[in-house]
């Protein structure tokens, strides 16, 4: 047993003679051999097997490493191009239709609200219910908003999100009378219901926009309608590449908005940054601040004042927006309180409501001559002291109506020059006039601007039944002057006065006092059948073609300034105004147009210069080319932003 137990060991020990015995290559040894074993190298090995070791290793970790860098590489890629589509997205930035229109949201809600089922249409609770005259009501808003019109938008329709049950039912209880549909998409869109149902029925004669008549006369579609830079101007090369945030007090309308809107084109035109921020979006301004690609932030975490502080200067434009100046400037640093604030308001309320914070922005800027030395005359009551002299910077005529007037501007080319656009100005009149039913024999009267008391409405109807109702005998004005021109009028017979009031659905409309016009209008049944309605549009250049006279009759200390006034004027109308505020600077009696008093009294003075222009249309014709000359002379857009220069220069930071 013994023997062969040592056969198998010796057995054993002879195998692990033969056989080289193997070693981890990372351990940096080499192997051993036996006596008479046979030599053994690895094959692709170096000769050094220490240094072989090394490599590999080397080579191994660097590859693992590298595969992570690459992953985090991607990583932080995708995170970063989610976090720019997300914040385009939320800013509203979409150039580049990235993510749809707003004709593919207006069609999309559109479909939502057609299939929807009123059975499942609920808030967070209370359940409501949608007839189909509501669906028919938004279908005509939308086709109007097709032309950037805001004529028959009965109702306004505006994303927000989604609102908690505990803020539902306290705005309940309130009595809130908006409605909210819940579309297939889990939107919500907030509709409001109208005040005063804009129909034939409620006006006795709604007409326009026309809209659709001016592109197809004028052959110039509003997309084609954004003034060019001039690039040699000092304007242009102090905005150039620099950062602008431009602060709305709302999106109606109205004389301040508008404004704003076209220095935010000009901005955005000569190469400028341009961001709004809207306080109140009521109004019909946000299509057209989408068509003219001017970006609008949501004031959402005070992201307004972030985006105010990176800005190179900020511009506000109104005295509304007084309170967010005030929190703007608690925010920002010193270095940062670069504003300009462009007053168009004229009124005590306006001044009480921002006197405290007057004296803390560095450049303030007024429209007239009269509005300053007004706002100059509360502030020394009020001993407030300014830290550098208020600007004067005056409204102008924009390209695009300039265009139509056929009046040089930057939208000309060779195949849309002046005299072509004057020849098409004739003929959009023409075809304006007969959409109205307005023959060539009658006096269109026009007044645009927002219903309320302080533009005197109510008194110009006044003065428009006392015109239509008195023999031609006894309308002699008062003064020897008038009853000489009075006595070579060109008298012909059958001549009418046809009165056209604008911006029907405006927000800054005041209800009751539209009611109280219809009301008067109702009472007086002649007076009815020559009074017209508009809605509110931007579309305007094809009323001004139509009119013959303008009256601009703001009461109390006046207009502020009147941009309708050098825009009628642009087209050769002669305006009747109040010899108070902005419209007194701005019409010269008899020169370029006829004033008549305030109140009252004003009243008769006002419907003796609508008889006498209606006798005589040499004088309207004198009047208007008057007009029209002072305006090429002083109130186009050249003219404004030569002064606005100076007020940009001394207010930024130029290097």
């Amino acid at each position: 047993m013994d023997e062969h137990n040592r056969i198998d060991v010796q057995r054993n020990s002879g195998r692990q003679s033969s056989r080289p015995v193997l070693k981890s290559v990372l351990s940096g040894k080499s192997t051993p051999r036996g006596r008479g074993s046979p030599s053994f190298r690895r094959l692709n090995s170096s000769p050094n097997p220490r240094r072989d070791g090394r490599v590999n290793g080397f080579s191994t970790n660097c590859f693992r490493s590298n595969r992570i860098v690459l992953w985090l590489l991607l990583i932080t890629l995708w995170a970063y191009a989610g976090f720019c589509i997300q914040s385009r997205w939320a800013h509203g930035d979409n150039k580049d239709g990235i993510f749809g229109g707003n004709d593919e949201i207006e069609k999309s809600f559109d479909l939502s609200v057609s299939k929807i089922n009123i059975s499942n249409v609920l808030t967070d609770d209370v359940k409501i219910n949608v007839n189909q005259s509501d669906v028919k009501e938004m279908d005509m808003s939308k086709e109007m908003n097709g032309t950037h019109d805001v004529s028959h938008n009965i109702l306004s329709v505006k994303k927000r999100k989604k609102r908690s049950r505990r803020g539902s039912s306290s705005r309940a209880k309130r009595g809130n009378k908006k409605k909210v549909l819940e579309t297939e998409n889990s939107k919500e869109v907030e509709v409001q219901e109208e005040e005063i149902p804009q129909t034939n029925a409620t006006y006795g004669m709604l007409v326009g926009p026309f809209g659709s008549i001016e592109d197809r006369v004028v052959e110039w579609s509003p997309v084609k309608r954004s003034g060019t830079c001039d690039r040699k101007s000092q304007f242009a090369r102090l905005v150039w590449s620099r950062k602008f945030v431009l602060i709305f007090h709302e999106l109606s309308m109205t004389g301040a908005p508008l404004s704003m809107m076209e220095l935010a084109s000009e901005l955005l035109s000569c190469g400028g940054t341009v961001s709004v921020v809207a306080l109140s979006r009521k109004g019909g301004l946000l299509p057209e601040l989408s068509r003219k690609k001017i970006k609008v932030l949501e004031d959402k975490d005070k992201l307004s004042f972030k985006a105010a502080m990176k800005a190179d200067l900020v511009i506000a434009g109104s005295a509304v927006c007084a309170s967010w100046i005030e929190q703007y400037l608690d925010h920002s640093v010193a270095g940062t309180r670069q504003l300009v604030w462009w007053i168009m308001e004229n009124r005590r309320e306006y001044f009480d409501r921002s006197k405290l914070v007057l004296n803390r922005v560095k450049q303030l800027v007024f429209l007239s001559e009269s509005q300053s030395k007004q706002w100059m005359a509360w502030c020394e009551e009020e001993n407030i002291k300014f830290k550098s002299a208020p600007s004067l910077v005056p409204l102008s005529v924009n390209d695009e109506l300039a265009f139509v007037a056929g009046i040089s501007c930057s939208l000309n080319t060779p195949a849309f020059t002046t005299e072509k656009m004057l020849e098409k100005r004739l003929l959009l009149r023409k075809s304006v006039r007969e959409e109205m039913g307005i023959k060539d024999s009658d006096m269109l009267v026009m007044a645009l601007s927002s219903i309320n008391p302080g533009k005197g409405h109510s008194l110009l109807l006044e003065s428009v039944n006392l015109a239509t109702n008195k023999k031609p005998g006894g309308m002699i004005a008062d003064g020897q002057n008038f009853k000489k021109m009075l006595r070579g009028s060109e008298e012909k017979q059958g001549n009418n006065i046809k009165l056209l009031i604008g911006s029907v659905g405006s927000k800054s409309n005041k209800v009751i006092y539209v009611k109280s016009l219809l009301g008067f209008l109702s009472n007086h049944s002649d007076l009815q059948n020559s009074v017209m309605w508009t809605p509110a549009t931007t579309r305007v250049a094809s009323l001004y073609s139509a009119a013959d006279v303008y009256v601009i009759n703001s009461q109390g200390i006046g207009e502020t300034f009147g941009r309708v006034t050098i825009e009628a004027m642009a087209f050769g109308i002669p305006v009747l105004g109040t010899d108070a505020g902005g419209t007194e600077e701005i019409v010269e009696h008899n020169v370029s147009g006829l004033l008549h008093p305030t109140g009252h009294p004003g009243t008769t003075v006002l419907s003796k210069h609508l008889q006498y222009l209606l006798k005589n249309p040499s004088e309207r014709r004198r009047l208007g080319l008057e007009g029209r000359d002072k305006v090429k002379k002083m109130y186009l857009k050249k003219h404004m932003y030569r002064i606005f220069w100076q007020v940009l220069y001394n207010t930024m930071k130029v290097k």
